[in-house]
């Protein structure tokens, strides 16, 4: 079976890319032939790819992709025809504008896989219109989350089957025991309102009068950077707070952490919380749409009202106070962890496809 992966641009290190590389490759192992292709660029994939798996780019050169719309429509369809794509999954709703006018007519499986949380637009006027599009004119509608699903099926005129596959982890179960001798609280993601990281320092001030000798790492870079580190400095934390900056190494990290602290207001799935349980950590989270609830189920996690900085602050103090406690969550999450590895979801995509 021949299977085109559809994405912006695979060149970028960001989420949806790394996950999208991973089913991929599984599909490539499964003995399929598998596509991966980007709207504009993406000739040097930033994640490691089956040898099997070709690459594409549907424009040539970068630019943005509005103001050439009709050669992306026309691009996508002469992909799909010359590769003789038996299946095509969509990375993104949003890009259904696209292939919705790409594929009429086509004897092709038509998949949109989605990243995103249904509630949230990204300020995105397209994004509704896409979402629709899809619920009525693809085959299947992949969602990450039980609880977006069910919005899909709410707030959507559907002839799609919509059904639920939760993001595979990057990375093995590490089987290993927390390292106690880590004073680190490690959060990760881009410095943007979204992940809530100026709501994580305001807790950090109470946490860091209780136990000064703790270290708060934040991983990622972003727009609100600047803003971050001037309000570190305005509480007086800089000294407990690193901003690390984009890693591709994020594996040291989790190693070195003793706790792992989602802080935002609202995610697609939570992804840093799978790659967090793989290594074992305990997690604090605060209990946003959507994501957490479904992923930490089970584990024992500290879930937290979104933006009661107390409540957050407080659980942080009880675990780094026990760490008996953190070793008992330590066991749960890698427990939890195996039920994200990409031999247990690629099942679930296998079953799609056909």
């Amino acid at each position: 079976m021949k299977i085109v992966f559809l994405g912006g641009n695979f060149n970028n290190s960001g989420g949806t890319e790394r996950v999208a590389s991973v089913i991929a490759n599984e599909l490539s192992r499964s003995g399929h032939e598998v596509v991966l292709a980007s709207m504009v660029e993406g000739n040097t994939p930033f994640f490691p790819l089956e040898s099997k798996v070709s690459i594409v780019s549907v424009l040539n050169g970068a630019g943005r992709i509005l103001y050439r719309v009709p050669s992306l429509i026309r691009g996508i369809r002469r992909l799909l025809i010359e590769e003789k794509a038996d299946v095509l999954i969509v990375v993104e709703s949003m890009s259904v504008l696209y292939t919705a006018p790409a594929t009429v007519g086509l004897p092709i499986k038509h998949i949109c896989w989605e990243h995103f949380n249904y509630n949230i637009d990204l300020g995105q006027k397209g994004r509704r219109l896409a979402r629709h599009m899809a619920a009525w004119l693809c085959d299947v509608v992949v969602t990450l989350t039980e609880q977006d699903k069910e919005y899909w099926l709410k707030h959507t005129r559907h002839r799609a089957q919509i059904t639920t596959i939760p993001n595979p982890s990057p990375f093995p179960v590490k089987n290993v025991s927390l390292n106690t001798e880590s004073k680190v609280v490690l959060a990760a993601g881009r410095l943007t309102y979204q992940k809530g990281f100026d709501l994580l320092l305001l807790a950090w001030k109470k946490v860091n009068n209780s136990y000064p000798d703790w270290k708060l790492h934040i991983v990622g870079d972003g727009e609100d950077k600047n803003a971050l580190e001037n309000s570190a400095a305005e509480y007086g934390i800089s000294g407990s707070v690193e901003f690390v900056g984009n890693k591709q190494d994020m594996e040291k990290y989790y190693q070195k952490s003793a706790i792992y602290c989602l802080s935002s207001r609202f995610e697609g799935f939570g992804m840093v919380l799978v790659e967090a349980m793989s290594y074992g950590l305990p997690i604090v989270s605060f209990n946003c749409e959507l994501g957490p609830s479904e992923i930490l189920s089970g584990t024992d996690s500290r879930l937290i009202p979104v933006g009661d900085t107390d409540e957050l602050a407080n659980s942080l103090i009880e675990l780094m106070a026990d760490e008996k406690e953190r070793e008992r969550l330590s066991r749960q999450s890698e427990v939890k962890a195996k039920q994200y590895q990409p031999d247990k979801i690629i099942g679930q995509w296998l079953e799609v496809i056909v």
